[in-house]
């Protein structure tokens, strides 16, 4: 069947799986009684709870006797890694950009690697049934990115529709007839070249692996496209590193190709498709796949370095055990050294004491994504403070900047740019009006400078502020970055938390537990007012006497505590604290030292 294999990549919530939904129910892939779940591409649990795209996946829908693969990348920088590698599958790529918001950063990055892999795009402006929706600014928008990104000729001349896929229809004209995604359909035929076979003089198999997954039933399972020959099951075929190095041989057992929602097992695969195979032990992602007589790998794309470490380490705390069954440090190495194998972008180094693991990515969401994971499968884990990479070049010391872009309100700006470019070492790069009373502001800003400021930024914009942030590159280190003024409030005892000393404690600052919270002593229950941390009593209660007067019976009236989400605890702790993760709950403490270090400090007049 006549091939297209093309990659759709947008901005988190520009509508991208939810076009996919339309493309699949348009095309037949359901039948029409079908029940089929909104977002049908997003099948993580915490893709549907976040309404993002977390995992690279792939489907395939037959229009007008051809078979297009439509893959579906991430949206968000953090996941990168996904979409490096799951480009090099694909033959064009659908840009979908919101008319509203126009091309954002992670449109940016995306678009960037599909650029430099000489791909020429399909430009589909959604939502322009929005009432703020501007599509011929956002058009513009488009060309000046393309442009900014070394576009080649063929590339700016790209074609564009209007579309609205909650709706289900997509147009070449703003004013057509909007019924259906015909127009997109028939443009993808038409405009994305079918595969091309890479030339050799024997024709053999060979296939370059672009994802791992795990089957219970049948091992490893290697994702890519078929470069040049046939592979049948029960072949033999051999995996080559990116060097050439001959990692192992084995026999395909199974070959699957993805056919609508689902993975259909096939006998036979040729040149162009899509497919998933089995059999194999030790190959990889980046490695090839390919027939016993070939000798040379195909060209894989290198992954970008990670650029923050976390330490994964055991629960210590009086409470643990309490919630979670996996709480040993070999059980927690396993699943993260599992995870390593299946997610490029993460690195994983034991520390000596063999207690802690530190976790190198992309992002915090990438981290919290893990750690979220890992709570629901009945893990309890203790989190460091992300730290960032350095890097060591010529003699200097460089530090990972990222690209903030920000739309906030007018009269907010100044506060941001001041906190960006000010006390975090930013640089503003571009300022403008985005829209009625709205400012977009361009900043590069050192990681280290990004990491907790998320819930300053909605402080300071009364929270109708929305940051975006990705990689941008390394520069010099920018000397030191001052982090969270305030101070925590501490307990100094062990036991059910008292609403009365809870109501008399608000005055010192903002609580993060409520009355009858299980806390122990170093557990942080609260933000301080001031810029020291303080140790409190939340058990001390009442003291009752026979004696009454008026005014001295006053109603315990609490306010409602701060709740982090995990990602917010984790950027919010200093270097010296915790976050202790369980299935149950997040805590932040202070770092508990064992008896000979707590002796040293107290000598020393720590």
């Amino acid at each position: 069947m006549d091939l297209r294999n093309v990659a759709i990549i947008a901005h988190v919530d520009h509508g991208k799986t939810t076009l996919v939904d339309e493309l699949l129910k348009q095309s037949g892939a359901f039948r029409a009684n079908q029940a089929v779940a909104e977002r049908a591409m997003d099948s993580n649990d915490l893709e549907r709870e976040r309404g993002i795209t977390i995992l690279a996946k792939a489907t395939s829908v037959e229009w007008k006797g051809k078979r297009i693969n439509i893959v579906d990348t991430p949206g968000h920088a953090d996941f990168g890694a996904e979409v490096e590698r799951i480009l090099s599958m694909v033959d064009g790529v659908v840009l979908l950009v919101d008319a509203a918001e126009g091309p954002m950063p992670q449109t940016k990055f995306v678009t960037s690697k599909a650029l430099a892999l000489g791909l020429r795009p399909i430009v589909v402006l959604n939502k322009v049934d929005k009432p703020d929706a501007e599509p011929d600014r956002a058009l513009d928008e488009v060309f000046d990115l393309f442009s900014n990104l070394d576009a080649d000729e063929d590339q700016l001349d790209f074609p564009h529709l209007y579309a609205s896929g909650r709706s289900g229809w997509c147009d070449a004209e703003l004013d057509g007839p909007r019924k259906n995604l015909d127009a997109l359909f028939n443009l993808i035929v038409n405009h994305v070249p079918a595969p091309k076979q890479v030339k050799q003089v024997n024709n053999d198999f060979r296939m370059l692996a672009v994802t791992l997954g795990a089957d219970p039933f049948v091992g490893r399972l290697l994702t890519g496209r078929i470069e040049s020959g046939r592979v049948k099951v029960g072949q033999t075929v051999q995996a080559l590193s990116r060097i050439g190095q001959k990692i192992e041989q084995f026999r395909v057992t199974k070959i699957q190709a993805f056919r609508g929602l689902t993975l259909q097992d096939i006998d036979e695969a040729e040149a162009g498709d899509i497919i998933s195979l089995a059999g194999m032990t030790k190959a990889t992602v980046a490695d090839t796949l390919c027939a016993l007589a070939v000798d040379e790998p195909l060209e894989a794309q290198p992954i970008d370095p990670p650029t923050i470490t976390v330490t994964f380490g055991i629960n210590d705390s009086p409470l643990a055990g309490r919630d979670g069954k996996k709480v040993q440090s070999r059980v927690i190495r396993d699943r993260l050294y599992k995870e390593a194998e299946t997610n490029v972008a993460i690195r994983i180094k034991d520390t000596p004491g063999g207690e802690a693991f530190e976790v190198s990515g992309r992002g915090e969401l990438q981290m919290g994504v893990l750690i979220e994971n890992m709570r629901r499968e009945g893990f309890e884990l203790s989190i460091s403070r992300p730290q960032v990479i350095l890097r060591e070049e010529d003699g200097k010391t460089l530090e990972p900047v990222e690209e903030a872009t920000i739309d906030v309100d007018d009269e907010y700006s100044g506060a941001v740019i001041e906190k960006l470019t000010g006390v975090r070492k930013g640089e503003l790069v571009e300022m403008r009006p985005a829209g009625v009373g709205k400012t977009r502001i361009i900043a590069h800003v050192p990681s280290r400078g990004l990491i907790g400021y998320h819930g300053e930024f909605l402080t300071d914009t009364r929270g109708t502020g929305v940051l975006n942030r990705v990689f941008h590159g390394w520069t010099p280190h920018k000397g030191p970055i001052p982090g969270r003024r305030a101070g925590v409030l501490i307990s100094m005892e062990s036991g059910e938390a008292v609403a009365y000393a809870l109501w008399n404690l608000e005055d010192r600052g903002r609580m993060m537990i409520g009355a009858q919270t299980q806390i122990y002593q170093g557990m942080i229950i609260g933000e301080h007012s001031r810029e020291n941390d303080l140790e409190v009593n939340p058990l001390k209660g009442k003291k009752l006497t026979n004696v009454r007067a008026s005014g001295t019976d006053e109603a315990v009236r609490l306010t409602t505590p701060i709740t982090l989400s995990l990602e917010e605890a984790i950027a919010y702790i200093n270097d010296d604290e915790l976050v202790e993760v369980t299935p149950n709950a997040i805590r932040l403490r202070k770092r508990f030292l064992d008896p000979h270090e707590r002796k040293r400090m107290s000598r020393s007049g720590v």
